[in-house]
């Protein structure tokens, strides 16, 4: 075999390997029933505003507790493995990825917050030239 023929194999090959790697990833939103123990989802919702947000840096700087709802109302306990957000009592929409664990706590280890826009109310007017 050429050299070439050979490289083209290897490239060939990573290029499988890469895709089936990346297929494993999440990439569709699940909810709470969705979830199977130990599987690795994305859920999103909203801050349960009602239930307690727990972080102390000085005990766990990489910890921070809170309850979220899905989109099914169901409410679970969500334990980040990161600092708690900037802004975060003003998301309207959280996106966590992690896993569902027996004893029916969310282990997110990625977040996503989306915070109101503050165009949201306002209306825009652009003056057209003629």
């Amino acid at each position: 075999m050429k050299k070439i023929h050979i490289l083209a194999l290897a490239m060939l090959a990573a290029g499988i390997y890469v895709l089936i790697t990346a297929s494993k990833d999440v990439s569709t939103y699940a909810n709470y029933a969705d979830a199977e123990l130990g599987q690795r989802v994305r859920i999103a919702g909203e801050l349960a505003r009602d239930k307690d947000m727990i972080y102390d840096p000085a005990v766990n700087a990489e910890e921070f507790s809170f309850y979220m709802t899905d989109k099914d109302s169901i409410t679970k306990q969500v334990i980040l493995d990161q600092a708690k957000p900037q802004e975060f009592e003003r998301s309207e929409t959280i996106v966590v990825t992690g896993y569902l664990s027996k004893e029916d706590i969310f282990y997110a280890d990625d977040i996503l917050i989306k915070c109101p826009s503050k165009y949201k109310n306002e209306e825009v007017y652009i003056k057209g030239e003629m």
